[in-house]
């Protein structure tokens, strides 16, 4: 099993990823497989409605970004999205990138569990924890919680390592994310039949 972890801050190695990586490190504590994918510092394209992935199955720009998370979107078992926050919601690149991903690629991740986590020095980490949910919920996916939401602190580098208690709710998010993956696993359940989609305009 293995899970990818998208770090959706512009700094590498910066709050954001410390918060993942105590994750990962719990991953591989339970046997599982996890790996961190930052999406740079780079303007992302955001989408623009064009509709072509409905025909080709993917997105009309393939840049090398979208396409690395395509590709392990299909591998992974579970996804992890991290993210600092910017004005009370999370990085605009990310919403950018998981916008198109989501959009063009969702049928890859859809029954896998899922998990979104906000970091902030202080405020607004429960609106971005919310916004960052809603690409799970809009696309079948079970959302993973743990005993808190998903938030830890930090301003400086590493000073998300002081926040003790946000930390261990990363921990148990970590333990239920590999619990749930394990009991998907090993059922033989078959996933829900999908009825034809209807959609209802406002406008017709």
């Amino acid at each position: 099993m293995k899970v990818l972890l998208i770090n959706g801050s512009p700094h590498a190695t910066g709050n954001t990823f410390e918060a993942l990586n105590h994750m990962v490190a719990t991953f591989r504590e339970e046997g599982v497989e996890a790996e961190i994918i930052h999406i740079g510092m780079r303007a992302v394209q955001g989408c623009i409605g064009c509709f072509s992935c409905a025909q080709t199955g993917t997105c009309a720009f393939g840049d090398p970004l979208y396409m690395l998370l395509e590709a392990k979107a299909k591998e992974c078992d579970a996804l992890v999205v991290g993210s600092p926050v910017y004005y009370a919601g999370p990085n605009g690149s990310l919403c950018a990138i998981l916008d198109r991903l989501f959009f063009a690629a969702g049928r890859h991740l859809q029954y896998k569990p899922a998990a979104s986590v906000a970091v902030c020095r202080r405020s607004g980490a429960t609106a971005t924890f919310d916004r960052l949910n809603k690409y799970f919920t809009i696309n079948n996916m079970p959302v993973v919680s743990s005993h808190y939401w998903n938030n830890a602190h930090g301003r400086t580098p590493g000073e998300v390592l002081q926040d003790e208690e946000g930390l261990q709710s990363l921990r148990q998010l970590a333990r239920n994310m590999v619990w749930l993956m394990r009991k998907i696993a090993a059922d033989n359940t078959p996933r829900p039949a999908a009825e034809e989609r209807v959609m209802t305009n406002f406008i017709r």
